[in-house]
């Protein structure tokens, strides 16, 4: 990284910066109450509060949002007609899934390999992190230059929406010239991207029903019908031969024209198995960023320990569908319900309940902002161009945010690169890239102001 102050002050604290990572990981902060205490959120919402009003931040305020849960508010005031700013991170964090795949404890913040890991290290405690760097940094180096106001969710990870209601509710409150969501992440480690589209999307709970209760398989099977089977089938209409989604009227055949995906390594990214076969057409681009994809996230059904030989009278399944840019995620919602009703065979009772949607973005890379951002990256990268890619994932409140503040140039960046694994066992976060993007944002709010 070329030498500057900036650049320098960042080195500086991020001794600092890992003890604070350490302390938030640690809260267990998944916004399921079912699974998880409330107190722990509440921790880190505690935390985050703390932090900004540590650095001078006014108005800080715990935010009850509709769906139960808390986002954290602060004002920096800048000079006096300066712009204003606002940055986005989220303390919530999903689930560690199998804990005994990780290689160590999941809420423990761990170095291991040039990297620290941890549920929540990228995505996007990390992020909250990165936004307390750039500012610090330029606190020490002339002061920030522009009005910056903080909006950390409580509840993004599960796509309840408490915070875009909440917006909707009080639309002054994040009302910015600029807004800078700090949950994305660069193409890679070393590669300067802003995410220019994102997909958005829709959670169904589908339960299928054929008989009043359980029946001998022995006695029944083969005339009985098997909710479990209809399920079955209901799902895998959902996908074609190839794998790729087929929702009945949802169009699949989107390209994407920006930055590419090789191939061979997207498979070593996503670790696919020697043998597997990736599924879809078009490039992986095209399928990741620019088509809609469907994924079952689970299925309530008997386990194959304690199994009985029986015709299950009911089963349930978690679907999730991916909405590209486009594609208004309602009218997706109506058509994968449509099409679960239509697909469901033997006249089975089938109910479709949606728990969580939100709508896809793309971003005007034409703006000043995102001019002042690539130089900004270019500098922090030591002259690397900054990239526009795609993110398959989805930030629910940027549409919110785009439809409340049409005027307001909104910018994705972030820690979650591929070999983050968020979402995953084992996720962390490069420092490298922690300190490079801090110095970045820092960087992007000086070049803005004077822009």
């Amino acid at each position: 990284m070329s030498s500057n102050p900036v650049a320098e002050t960042v080195a500086s604290l991020m001794p600092r910066a890992k003890a604070e990572l350490t302390e938030l990981v640690a809260f267990k902060s998944v916004a399921d109450f079912d699974q998880f205490p409330r107190s722990e959120s509440e921790g880190a919402a505690n935390w985050a509060a703390d932090a900004l009003r540590a650095e001078g931040f006014q108005d800080v305020a715990l935010l009850d949002t509709p769906d139960g849960t808390q986002s954290v508010y602060g004002l920096l005031p800048g000079p006096e007609g300066a712009k204003t700013v606002l940055l986005y991170a989220h303390y919530d964090v999903q689930p560690p899934l199998d804990e005994a795949g990780w290689a160590t404890p999941p809420f423990e913040l761990t170095e291991r390999d040039g990297r620290w890991y941890g549920r929540g290290a990228a995505d996007c405690k990390g992020g909250l992190v990165m936004h307390l760097l750039a500012l610090r940094a330029l606190g020490a180096n002339g002061g920030v230059p522009v009005h910056v106001k903080v909006i950390v969710e409580g509840s993004e990870e599960q796509g309840t929406g408490g915070l875009e209601r909440y917006a909707e509710e009080h639309p002054e409150l994040l009302a910015a010239d600029t807004i800078v969501i700090g949950d994305a992440g660069n193409f890679r480690v070393g590669v300067p991207t802003v995410t220019a589209s994102l997909r958005g999307m829709t959670l169904l709970h589908v339960r299928v029903d054929t008989l009043e209760g359980n029946l001998h398989s022995g006695q029944f099977g083969g005339a009985a019908p098997d909710a479990l089977g209809a399920l079955i089938r209901v799902l895998d209409s959902l996908r074609a031969e190839d794998g790729s989604t087929t929702v009945d009227g949802l169009t699949a055949t989107s390209r994407w024209d920006g930055l590419q995906y090789d191939e061979e390594q997207f498979r070593k990214d996503a670790k696919v198995l020697d043998g597997v076969g990736l599924i879809g057409s078009g490039t992986v681009a095209d399928r990741i960023w620019a088509r809609p994809a469907v994924t079952v996230l689970g299925i309530d059904c008997p386990p194959v320990i304690g199994a009985t030989p029986s015709v299950q009278a009911g089963a349930r399944a978690l679907v999730s569908l991916r909405v590209p840019a486009g594609v208004d995620a309602a009218e997706a919602t109506k058509l994968l319900q449509a099409h679960l009703e239509a697909h469901t065979p033997w006249g089975a009772r089938v109910h479709t309940e949606q728990i969580g949607q939100g709508q896809p973005f793309r971003a005007d890379t034409a703006s000043p902002a995102y001019a002042a951002m690539a130089e900004a990256m270019s500098a922090a990268y030591d002259g690397a161009e900054m990239q526009y890619a795609g993110q398959g994932g989805s930030i629910p409140l940027c549409n919110t945010l785009a439809s409340l503040y049409p005027r307001a140039e909104i910018l994705l960046i972030g820690l979650s690169e591929p070999e983050a694994q968020i979402h995953a066992v084992n996720e962390s976060v490069s420092p490298e890239e922690l300190e490079r993007l801090a110095v970045a944002e820092a960087l992007f709010l000086r070049n803005y102001a004077a822009s």
